[in-house]
This record gives C-alpha cells, structure tokens and sequence, in this order.
C-alpha cells in the first residue's frame, strides 16, 4: 500500500537539503517583486530575470508604470509570453497603487487579490518575499507536481492544493515550503525523467520510479 510522505518528513528533509532565498526572482523593491512575479506566468524565472532589469531601469515607481504605454510595455515584456495581458494588469494595477495606496504596495491577501492580475499565488509570494508573512501558500507547477506525488494531496487545482497544503503545514513554513520545493522540483523531483534514485524520498515516496509506482502527478502532464 502506498503512503504519503509525512509533512513533517517533507519539510525536514528539505530544510536539511536547501537553503533557498525567500524568492527565485531579482527584485528590489515590493512593486518589482509584485511586478516579476506577475510575469512569471506561464514564463520561467530565469527568462523573467532577463527581462526585469530593463524594465525596472526605465519604469522605478508605480506612477511611471502607470503612465507607462501599452505598446512599450508590451515591447519590454513581449518574450515573458502573454504580454498584452500582463502588460494591460501591470498599467491598471499600479494605476490602483497610486490612487488608493500612493503608490506602495498593499499588504494584505484581501488588498492584493482585489488588484488586477494578482490571484492568491502571486499574492502569498509577494507577502512572504518582501514582508515577511505567511498568508499562503504559493502552488507553482513544481509544488503541484511534488504535492502530488508525495501523496500530500490528490487534488488538481492549485487553489485546492493550496489548501491542502495549509491544513498540513505548520503556519510558519507556509512561504518556505515554496522555495523548498521548487528547489527539490528543479533539481531532482523534475517534470519528465525524474531523478529517483537520487531523492531523499525514495523509500516511502508513492510514485517512487524504483519501487515500481506510477508517477501520482501524470494527469497533470
């Protein structure tokens, strides 16, 4: 019979393996964390981190944002993919910081989600990496993906996992859990030909390759 892996042994395991940095994004201030992480849909970070620095150099505040074109931005954006979107929600939203929070960042699930193209994700990142606070937990492909197959849940939405998640762990490690495993996800626990025999899960994993199982995450794919 196929258990999960306790959340306990998850976190333990991983804090003893990594020490990753609150965020994988290059960011300086809350409005560029917000910023790059709103890019980073559907895009990787390492492209995000190509483009940021442009983008920051040109566009510092909230106001110069907002005032920005929509054709430039579409232009600094364009290869972090679905650029008229998310240069139409970064013009909008920092309209929005400058009428109702002279141009901060709010600091709140509540304030953040209620701005345009922020969900819950891109809000617990931005809580977490620039204030410090676990309001949520991120779920980002590689979290889904490990959620999945460490048996820690059997939903397949991310707000689901989410919540699964934050019934499981600890309040404290809500914003770590993230940067520990997509740390895990990147290097060994990867999308396709991932790296069993080399996983500090191995033993009790439920989609352990070496044990036989099927890979619990594969309708995700």
């Amino acid at each position: 019979m196929r258990r999960s892996v306790p959340v306990a042994t998850v976190l333990r395991k991983l804090e003893e393996l990594y020490d990753p940095p609150r965020s994988f994004l290059t960011f300086r201030t809350p409005l560029q964390l917000l910023v790059a992480t709103l890019l980073s849909a559907r895009c990787t970070d390492v492209q995000v981190n190509r483009v940021t620095p442009a983008l920051f150099a040109k566009y510092r505040f909230a106001k110069s944002f907002a005032a920005a074109s929509q054709r430039d931005l579409e232009r600094m954006i364009h290869s972090c993919g679905t650029f008229r979107v998310k240069a139409k929600n970064i013009r909008l939203l920092c309209k929005i910081l400058v009428e109702k929070f002279d141009g901060d960042v709010p600091q709140t699930m509540e304030e953040l989600t209620a701005l345009p193209g922020v969900g819950r994700k891109t809000a617990a990142i931005v809580l977490y990496g620039v204030f410090g606070k676990n309001d949520g937990i991120a779920v980002d492909t590689h979290v889904q993906r490990l959620a999945l197959r460490l048996g820690l849940t059997t939903k397949r939405t991310a707000d689901k996992i989410a919540l699964d998640l934050q019934r499981q762990v600890p309040r404290a490690k809500w914003g770590r859990i993230n940067a520990l495993m997509i740390s895990h996800g990147r290097v060994v626990c990867t999308s396709r030909n991932r790296k069993c025999d080399q996983c500090i899960f191995d033993r009790h994993c439920p989609s352990s390759l070496l044990r036989g199982y099927r890979d619990l995450s594969e309708k995700c794919h």
